[in-house]
């Protein structure tokens, strides 16, 4: 299956980085976390431990989903959306590193079960699952918590 944003050549050199046997990651996350795409967060009383480091990974690899990362953040599909989503909230380079993320779970999915079809949620898949009045609600809350009276009436 074809994932959009992603070329035929992107594709081919990934699988040709990870191969087609999946059985040896037992989980997207075991391919993430070999991938070096896993996010490791170790603090404690606020402070960073460790050495910040998690290894080197594999440089193409990397490169090529980063690459793909970005040509499907330019598409209008949910990848698209969702890089957009948060590139706004934590900058255009973390957004990338969560798309090759999420294209590195995706192709796991595929090659895990053959029978398995890729099927893109669409850009609008966020917008779709946002109820109004839970929205509308959670905001005058967050109003009144910080002590205004808000009384809602509706727009002309």
């Amino acid at each position: 299956d074809e994932i959009p944003g992603i070329g035929p050549i992107a594709a081919a050199i990934i699988l040709a980085e990870i191969g087609v046997d999946m059985s040896r990651f037992p989980t997207a996350g075991h391919l993430c976390s070999w991938a070096k795409f896993s996010p490791g967060i170790n603090s404690s009383a606020g402070k960073t431990k460790g050495s910040g480091s998690t290894g080197h990974g594999n440089r193409y690899l990397a490169r090529i989903l980063g690459e793909a990362a970005v040509g499907a953040g330019r598409t209008d599909t949910f990848l698209g959306e969702r890089s957009r989503r948060i590139a706004r909230r934590r900058g255009k380079k973390r957004a990338i590193v969560a798309i090759g993320r999420s294209i590195l779970v995706i192709i796991w999915h595929l090659l895990k079960d053959p029978d398995i079809r890729f099927h893109d949620l669409g850009a609008d898949h966020f917008s779709r699952r946002t109820n109004p009045d839970t929205s509308k609600r959670n905001h005058v809350r967050q109003l009144e918590a910080l002590g205004y009276t808000v009384t809602l009436t509706p727009a002309a």
